[in-house]
């Protein structure tokens, strides 16, 4: 029996999906973001020195396949991502109509999205007056703030200091079907706000909005305001059976890293671990040394999403990926023999574009354990077939192995 572990590096896309054209930063088409090309691009040129130098250093996932697929998916420059591949390595496509975490990692375990998700409009108020109505009457407050689009960090500095004074919960949305809450953890207190969102969660799911999200901050106004670890999402559970469940129902375990027991709801996942990415890969280390023969560690890394994606920052960005590098080399070298490991992503989220949303892009499939070669471009949904058929297990939905 064997082991199946797949990875999911947040956002890093590598090139504008076919259908990027109907995806919009700022009304601004998606066509021609590509995450990883464009920050390999900056580093080349000196454009990414904050913490860092040089070429962007990725020997790790280079030798998997990573500047291969970059090229294959949009023939991009990759200076820096020039290594011959040693894994078995290609492309990705979605076939979901979003650029959002569930719609991604749903169709990785191989269900695409069967419904349209409900997107709040970019106006102020964001919000239906009835829905606004009861937030309040949960959390026994006389209003909200917020009430629009925003990034997460800009909005808690905008109504941070009124949010404490007040109590009123800082409510607010983006261009992915969220309902986001932002509150103190001292002053509002945690518990307080995961039970909130817990409660409008269902009205939510029924609106199809696909995640209530709780986003706990810290510190003080004069200091400074800072998100903590302890967001929790509130997912609408996936309609029909995935990866996680095949996996539960062939009898053996499925162990979530990072945020994913949140979006599947917990469905099909026998153990949960979160934290930091640094404590992540901690965790993904100690299951490539534990985890039982014949399980599957499904794990996502947010951070190049939430910290450097989102927020436009092309050095950090290369900064994290760097430091991913260097630590998935070890998690790497420790695979057992028979073990497979896909590293992938959900989409992209272009640093170097305009706005500060998800970029409609393509994914590399980056594959170690099953020998090198090249599989092409292929589906989302496949990545969960194959996934399956490396398991010995029976596999649903429309995925095709590419072993």
């Amino acid at each position: 029996m064997t082991r199946a572990f797949l990875v999911v590096m947040d956002s890093v896309g590598i090139g504008g999906a076919p259908d990027a054209d109907r995806y919009f930063n700022d009304d601004v088409p998606d066509t021609g973001a590509n995450t990883v090309a464009h920050i390999a691009q900056a580093c080349a040129e000196g454009r990414a020195e904050d913490g860092r130098s040089g070429p962007l250093h990725l020997p790790n996932l280079d030798a998997l396949g990573l500047g291969a697929a970059v090229r294959l998916a949009s023939g991009a420059e990759t200076p820096g991502l020039e290594a011959a591949p040693e894994g078995l390595w290609g492309c990705a496509r979605e076939v979901s109509a979003g650029k959002d975490t569930p719609s991604g990692h749903w169709e990785l375990a191989g269900l695409p999205v069967p419904w349209d998700w409900t997107y709040f409009p970019n106006d102020t108020p964001a919000f239906p007056a009835d829905l606004t109505a009861e937030v309040c009457k949960v959390a026994g407050t006389d209003g909200i703030l917020g009430n629009c689009h925003a990034s997460g960090t800009e909005i808690i500095e905008r109504f941070g200091a009124e949010h404490m004074q007040t109590g009123w919960p800082i409510c607010y949305t983006s261009a992915d079907s969220v309902f986001q809450i932002a509150a103190h953890e001292e002053t509002f207190g945690l518990d307080r706000l995961l039970a909130l969102c817990r409660a409008i969660a269902p009205r939510l799911h029924a609106m199809k909005v696909g995640r209530v999200i709780a986003r706990p901050f810290v510190g003080t106004p004069e200091t400074g305001l800072t998100r903590t670890t302890n967001r929790r999402d509130y997912a609408i559970a996936p309609p029909a059976p995935v990866l996680t469940n095949w996996v539960q129902d062939a009898g053996r375990r499925v162990h979530g890293v990072g945020k994913i027991g949140d979006i599947f709801s917990m469905s099909g996942i026998d153990t949960a671990d979160k934290g930091s990415d640094a404590d992540l890969m901690d965790h993904l280390a100690r299951l490539v040394d534990e985890a039982d023969e014949g399980s599957l560690t499904f794990a996502n890394f947010v951070e190049f999403d939430s910290l450097y994606g989102h927020r436009r920052d092309i050095a950090g960005y290369a900064r994290a990926l760097e430091w991913f590098d260097r630590r998935i080399g070890a998690v790497l070298q420790a695979l057992r023999s028979g073990d497979l490991m896909v590293l992938t992503a959900d989409h992209g989220n272009d640093p170097s574009w305009t706005g500060t949303d998800h970029t409609r892009e393509q994914v590399p499939v980056l594959i170690a354990g099953r020998g090198a070669g090249e599989i092409g471009a292929v589906k989302f949904a496949d990545v969960a077939a194959s996934i399956a058929h490396h398991l010995d297990i029976p596999a649903q939905g429309p995925g095709r192995s590419f072993f």
